[in-house]
């Protein structure tokens, strides 16, 4: 019975011998992955590119919509930090799961996840050279490290530091290389003039601006970071099926450009949330390129082409007659596209949802025939135009300025793009009221609107809609925005 004692003690003592050494293993490649991921990002930025964001794209690009849905819903405009969160946390974990496989699979296992984050910068034209450069030294490292894991809590702590330290590089190099380019686009100067914006005599707190700037306009696309580019040496291609190919620099482009006010609106707007935004734009109509370029008779669709391979395309015959308002638009608010949102230039037609109006970091505009499948169809969703739903938003409640138990309420409202005829409001579920309309810059503009209630005290629900000069109610059921468009009423409780 002792010597069985004994034995099983034993047994229990190797046991946690081998637990303790396996927590620690994890731990300690954990810290390899931290390492590694630290300085494979610190290559690639300091050549211009980014092994996370590659590495993220290709989660996009790869992720059910489902999964893509959730994000933008729970992250709302965080979307690109969560995922850049996401793709480091992954690439850590991952790592400790490497460092728990048997010590002749370890060097396979890092072999393979750097053969992988390789091949991903290779999927995009942008930066590839920087990204498998970056990847490649994080494939060094993992492979060199799992071979003897850090022991000890300081040898841990020294390789975590490591790669804390070459991120926070990293990222320093990246904001240096996004102010150069701020610094180029602004030697550019004045594209358009923001000129004068009428005063609509409905200024209130918190009310949103007739003009949205750009550090407050949306961001919304499926890269990480904005590419940089040399507008010296960028030229837009017009090709493909049409009689005249065209190569146009922005001072070309900025001859012909004319400017129009109107708003742009994401596909994942719902219900009083600020995806929108309204701006003066800056721009060539694409009916007037298209007259230059002369399309050959089978050239049914445009598509329009992105620096990093995105495309979105858009029928041809509605764009050459006027039917569809396009732009290839070049300035925003009487400068340069920011880089964020699209430099040197974007296709935009106003009244689509911006997820079908065109891409941003335009390279090429192709005139080709039905066979070509856009990025978002192969995604899921519907090939035919989503137009903008009308929608009211309330932006402002504050107590009667004048008279006890009032309430002034103001917000905006947009239809594009017919415009926006009448903006109501209904109290409690009660019948619809109008309210007072501002000034419109355009019918495809979104317009300010504010009314004052007289209510009991109490908790009262406001609601809001919008009705189009073509006759179109905002629609009060709610629908998802995935695949056709999203709706509903946007409403609001008080306490008055």
């Amino acid at each position: 019975m002792l010597g069985e004692t004994t034995s099983a003690m034993r047994r229990k003592r190797v046991f946690r011998a081998v637990r303790t050494n396996e927590e620690s293993g994890g731990l300690g490649a954990a810290a390899v992955g931290v390492a590694a991921l630290g300085l494979g990002e610190a290559i690639a930025a300091a050549k211009g590119g980014s092994l996370i964001d590659t590495v993220g794209r290709a989660l996009i690009d790869t992720v059910p919509v489902p999964v893509v849905e959730a994000t933008v819903v729970l992250s709302g405009r965080h979307d690109k930090a969560v995922t850049r969160l996401g793709v480091g946390a992954g690439a850590i974990a991952a790592t400790a799961a490497v460092g728990a496989l048997p010590p002749r699979l370890r060097t396979p296992a890092a072999a393979a996840f750097g053969a992988g984050a390789a091949a991903l910068a290779l999927r995009k034209p942008t930066r590839s050279a920087s990204t498998f450069a970056g990847a490649s030294a994080a494939a060094a490292v993992l492979a060199t490290g799992l071979r003897r894991r850090p022991r000890g809590l300081l040898g841990k702590l020294a390789w975590t530091a490591a790669g804390a330290g070459l991120l926070a590089a990293a990222q320093k190099l990246h904001r240096d290389q996004d102010l150069e380019q701020d610094g180029v686009i602004r030697r550019i100067g004045p594209l358009g003039g923001i000129g004068l914006v009428p005063d609509d005599g409905l200024e209130e707190p918190g009310l949103s601006p007739l003009i949205t700037t750009a550090g407050r306009f949306y961001v919304a696309d499926v890269s990480l970071r904005p590419p940089r580019i040399d507008p010296d040496h960028w030229r837009l291609a017009v090709t493909g099926m049409v009689a005249h190919p065209l190569r146009l620099s922005l001072t070309e482009l900025a001859a012909d450009a004319v400017e129009f006010d109107a708003v742009m609106v994401c596909v994942h707007n719902r219900a009083g949330q600020g995806r929108a935004g309204n701006a003066r734009w800056f721009g060539v109509p694409l009916a007037h390129l298209l007259k230059h370029a002369i399309p050959e008779p089978g050239a049914t669709r445009l598509v329009t082409r992105a620096v990093d391979g995105y495309t979105i395309s858009l029928p041809v015959e509605p764009l050459r007659s006027g039917e569809l308002p396009g732009y290839l638009v070049i300035g925003m608010n009487g400068e340069p596209l920011p880089p964020e949102h699209g430099f040197p230039a974007r296709v935009f037609v106003p009244g689509l949802y911006g997820q079908y109006t065109g891409a941003k970091w335009l390279s090429e505009l192709e005139l080709t025939d039905d066979s070509h499948s856009d990025y978002w169809v192969q995604r899921g969703w519907t090939d035919e135009l989503l137009w903008v739903e009308p929608h009211a938003r309330i932006d402002a409640t504050a107590p009667g300025r004048t008279v006890a138990g009032t309430l002034t309420v103001a917000g905006v409202a947009w239809a594009p793009p017919h415009g926006v005829a009448e903006v109501e409001v209904s109290v409690d579920d009660g019948e619809w009221r109008p309210v007072d309309l501002g000034t419109e810059l355009a019918p495809a503009a979104w317009r300010r609107w504010r009314t004052t209630l007289e209510l009991p005290p109490g908790p009262h629900t406001l609601r809001a809609r919008a009705i189009s000069r073509s006759g179109h109610v905002q629609e009060s059921a709610t629908r998802a925005p995935f695949p056709l468009g999203p709706t509903g009423i946007h409403a609001v409780t008080v306490q008055v």
